[in-house]
């Protein structure tokens, strides 16, 4: 039973150990001198300021997810048009539902304002 699972614990191994060598190789035979300067973290060539830790608005990760659900129920959309003609009216019926429901809560976010950018 566990023999089906062998490729894949083979590729993990094999890409385990090319990963090492490649890190190994770049080690030892890339140049390495660790510079106070080369060691500073730093954003786009410029000097830090302030702190590397700072709090975001809860309005990034709203956009985010807003992002993420919509854009899987979209993907919803291509085996439909794949199968559509297998199935006819009873899969109209079926993703007319799902689009209503979509919109739903497409005009629940906006009426939110949580599509708003400011």
């Amino acid at each position: 039973m566990l023999d089906q699972y062998a490729p894949a614990a083979v590729l993990l191994l094999i890409t385990t150990v090319v990963a090492i060598i490649v890190l190994f190789i770049s080690r030892v035979l890339g140049p390495y001198r660790p510079l106070s300067r080369k060691l500073v973290p730093y954003e786009s060539g410029m000097v830090p300021i302030g702190p590397a830790n700072r709090r975001l608005p809860v309005k990034f990760y709203l956009v985010a997810v807003l992002f993420i659900l919509f854009d899987i129920e979209v993907m919803f959309f291509l085996p439909f048009a794949v199968t559509v003609r297998e199935f006819g009216v009873a899969a109209l019926v079926v993703m007319g539902v799902f689009i209503v429901i979509l919109e739903i809560g497409h005009y629940y976010a906006w009426k939110k304002g949580a599509l708003e950018w400011e």
